[in-house]
């Protein structure tokens, strides 16, 4: 286990949540703005149908007919806008955002597993895990213990 690769794997995880978010969030906000536009242009293309209708009853026919073409064109052209809005955001961003994603949390599953069995070991055998420790403290003890006993038997003999 290392603390490093750790804190590395949560900034990579973090950063590339966020890249995801920001990819989603843009693709939703123009999304949105060609429907909302989409939907602008059908109210027109009503409008004309209606204008349309209105010139049935009140105009010659030659009046009917450009309202009724330039309302369908209206139409045509909102469900174009309204297919584009409903497009899939672009592929190759996402993907590889993804991927990272993906092998960030891998990496910090390792870890984890890791973490978990150096954790379960120190249960098991706590000796194991303080033996590594214990070595150098019982040699630094025992030339603490070696020195005064020398400097007495230094003084003794002067």
């Amino acid at each position: 286990m290392n603390t490093e690769n750790i804190v590395r794997q949560l900034r990579v995880l973090w950063r590339t949540d966020r890249i995801i978010a920001d990819i989603r969030l843009r693709h939703l906000l123009i999304g949105l703005g060609l429907r909302a536009f989409a939907g602008l242009i059908a109210a027109f293309g009503l409008l004309m149908f209606e204008l349309s209708a209105y010139f049935a009853l009140v105009q010659v026919w030659s009046a009917i007919a450009a309202a009724a073409i330039l309302g369908a064109a209206n139409l045509a052209i909102a469900g174009i806008l309204f297919a584009l809005a409903l497009r899939p955001p672009s592929g190759r961003e996402l993907d590889l955002a993804t991927e990272i994603h993906g092998a960030s949390v891998d990496a910090l599953q390792v870890e984890a597993r890791a973490l978990q069995s150096q954790v379960s070991g120190l249960v098991q055998n706590p000796l194991n895990g303080i033996l590594p420790m214990l070595v150098p403290l019982i040699g630094i003890v025992i030339k603490s213990l070696k020195k005064p006993a020398a400097e007495h038997a230094a003084k003794d003999h002067a």
